[in-house]
């Protein structure tokens, strides 16, 4: 049975729900501590940001090892914060 949830105020910032990428760098240029500008591996970690108004706390990033994982890492991510999502117009084409 589906929690019932009722609306509350939020301040502007706190309306919407991020999630980042983050791409690791680390090891692409030769010198210790030193990057390569604008390069990265394409794996990395997807985290949830902190969010007071939707009660969201993070939980630690999950890794992927490539770009095809994103967005079942990110799905993941979702489903561990207990959020869930809303289709908009152009996919209500497709979905009930």
């Amino acid at each position: 049975m589906k929690e019932s949830v009722e609306n509350r105020e939020a301040k502007w910032g706190e309306r919407m729900i991020e999630i980042k990428v983050r791409f690791w760098t680390d090891q692409i240029a030769t010198g210790k501590g030193q990057i390569k500008p604008k390069h990265a591996w394409c794996s990395g970690v997807v985290r949830i940001e902190r969010n007071n108004a939707h009660n969201i706390i993070p939980t630690s990033p999950r890794p992927f090892n490539s770009l095809m994982e994103i967005p079942a890492t990110m799905e993941k991510v979702l489903i561990e914060h207990g959020i869930t999502l809303h289709h908009g117009n152009k996919m209500s084409k497709y979905m009930k």
